[in-house]
């Protein structure tokens, strides 16, 4: 089977597959080419460099429009899905310690969860928080630039922890990985989405064509993530490739991970 008839797939012990694609070759291909010329032209280096820190949250200063709105509900189904198998803990049902890394201004999915009570507290950290989220009882909001801002979550402390559109805009996502690593509590899992490839195409027609996704966002992304680039940063980052379940999610234009860290 040729490869510009193919794509990865990580399954959920880890293993790498290689499963029919459906008329997308002229797509891998160009991903491919675009990846080469990203990582030649110094997109993930991890020493800094390009464009400055990041000084206002998502959402900060604006309300998403329908393409952001649309990929936080989709991902909020995928959060509450392991939100509900971790809470059903041997029948018993249990309230959840959340973490919430790059969580916007809004904080939407975490803000959700603890209105619904699906969870008991949220440990919420960006650049910038809304005041009612800093002043509310269930939240300890940490505002601050990532990795450095995550120092102040203790270890194993957090039951689910939440790493949502967060690594792309990062210089050094694989420091954030390992904090996410650190502070999970055995028996908990760290869910990641990222955007691929392939949705690198449509989120800039999106932004820098049609509108209807924040310019300022895309400009600042500094890399893209397939699944078979996202797992070896998460085996790194100290995740065991038994517990990843990493694939492409959204009709192929993210990545999705739930990582468990053993008991």
């Amino acid at each position: 089977m040729d490869r510009a008839d193919q794509v990865d797939r990580v399954d959920r012990v880890g293993r790498v597959e290689e499963v029919p694609d459906v008329n997308l070759s002229d797509l891998d291909r160009a991903d491919d080419q675009a990846a080469a010329a990203a990582a030649a032209a110094g997109t993930f280096d991890a020493d800094g460099g390009g464009a400055g820190v990041r000084t206002e949250a998502f959402g900060q200063g604006y309300d998403p429009g329908p393409v952001d709105r649309l990929g936080v509900w989709l991902s909020a189904r995928r959060v509450r899905h392991h939100v509900a198998r971790l809470a059903d803990d041997e029948g018993r049902i249990r309230r959840l310690a959340l973490g919430d890394v790059g969580c916007g201004y809004q904080a939407t999915i975490a803000r959700s969860l603890l209105e619904s009570g699906e969870v008991a507290h949220a440990v919420l950290a960006d650049v910038d928080i809304a005041p009612d989220l800093q002043a509310h009882p269930q939240v300890t909001a940490l505002a601050g630039a990532l990795p450095g801002v995550l120092d102040q979550v203790p270890d194993r402390s957090l039951d689910v922890v939440l790493c949502l559109s967060v690594l792309e805009h990062l210089w050094d996502p694989e420091t954030t990985l390992r904090h996410l690593h650190r502070i999970t509590r055995p028996g908990g899992v760290v869910l990641v989405n990222v955007p691929s490839w392939r949705g690198k195409r449509f989120l800039e027609l999106s932004a820098f064509r049609l509108g209807t996704s924040p310019r300022g966002e895309m400009d600042d992304h500094k890399a893209y993530y397939d699944p078979r680039d996202l797992w070896p940063l998460l085996v790194r980052a100290g995740f065991l490739p038994s517990g990843i379940s990493c694939t492409r999610h959204k009709l192929g234009l993210n990545t999705f991970a739930a990582c468990t860290v053993p008991r």
